[in-house]
């Protein structure tokens, strides 16, 4: 007799684990045990292989995979936490793109914070932690341009900046926009020209520190580029400011750096300075004023603090 009852159907967990791809089955994983995003990194770190629930949320996601040894090791223990046999997905990855010599280069810059004054270090620190930073090593800076605006006071009225980046691998779908006058005061208001929108904001109404998220119009593929366009506008009062300065944590592009002064407020010495991290020197030129304007250009800087003084 012959047994014509047609094969048990596979599950779709089972069959995923067996096919792929990576990020299908991963996802499958997680949702059939029942655990958070944030219940998995906890039982990770017991494990003794960290990884952050952004990470995990990339690779379910399929943005990125697991390709760094330590990330391999996590890999593994995942496994054990998801209950799915030893291998089942690191088997799934496919081959890794070769990271760019940008990425090598933005691996091996000062962290985002180093960069900043120590006594204010600390705020601005905070202030990353609550937005989402994980891309800004992923995104090169190729122009950048500033204005800032000085009122008849002497007081910081107004920055207008634009930036254009280049995502170095594929995911980033935003950046990170820091302003921390160089005297304490109110916080700016902050506009961005469409298609970028706001994100997460943070705050700080001691030291007038605005950290916040631009989103981008969609996520960027490795070579895309980006134009953001922001206008911070201080409405309160301010103590009178003595410089405009921008951080740069990777080497980047091009440059350009405006003050504008306003007629009663006119300084008696401008110049440009910058700051190296590589070489560890400083550099200063006077600048003349042209109509109430000074600006400095530069190319092919790489970490550092550059900016403008005046007296």
């Amino acid at each position: 007799m012959h047994d014509d009852a047609a094969p048990p159907a596979e599950e779709p967990l089972a069959r995923l684990l067996r096919t792929g791809p990576f990020p299908d089955a991963l996802r499958a994983a997680m949702d059939a045990s029942g655990l958070t995003l944030d219940r998995i990194r906890h039982r990770l770190h017991g494990l003794g292989t960290p990884v952050s629930t952004a990470t995990l949320s990339c690779w379910r996601s399929g943005r990125h995979q697991p390709s760094q040894t330590a990330a391999l090791a996590a890999l593994a223990s995942l496994e054990r936490v998801l209950d799915v046999p030893p291998g089942a997905l690191s088997s799934l990855l496919g081959p890794s793109r070769p990271r760019s010599r940008w990425l090598r280069l933005a691996a091996d810059a000062p962290g985002l914070t180093a960069l900043w004054p120590e006594p204010r270090r600390r705020d601005v620190s905070d202030a990353y932690r609550s937005v989402d930073s994980r891309w800004i090593s992923s995104l090169r800076c190729l122009n950048r341009h500033m204005r800032l605006e000085i009122d008849a006071h002497g007081r910081e009225h107004r920055v207008w900046m634009r930036q254009v980046v280049r995502a170095e691998q594929d995911g980033p779908d935003r950046t990170v926009l820091a302003h921390l006058p160089d005297t304490p005061g109110s916080v700016p208001s902050l506009d961005l020209r469409p298609p970028c929108r706001r994100g997460a904001v943070v705050e700080n109404p001691h030291t007038g520190m605005l950290v916040a998220e631009v989103l981008f119009s969609r996520p960027l593929r490795r070579g895309d580029t980006a134009i953001f366009e922001a206008t911070l506008t201080h409405a309160e009062p301010r103590p009178p400011a003595r410089e405009f300065t921008f951080r740069q944590q990777a080497p980047a592009g091009e440059y350009a750096l405006e003050v504008h002064f306003h007629p009663a407020a006119l300084p008696a010495t401008c110049y440009a300075f910058s700051s190296s991290i590589a070489s560890g020197r400083d550099a200063r030129r006077v600048l003349h004023p042209t109509d109430g304007c000074v600006h400095v250009i530069g190319s092919r800087a790489g970490p550092g603090v550059f900016g403008i003084r005046w007296e």
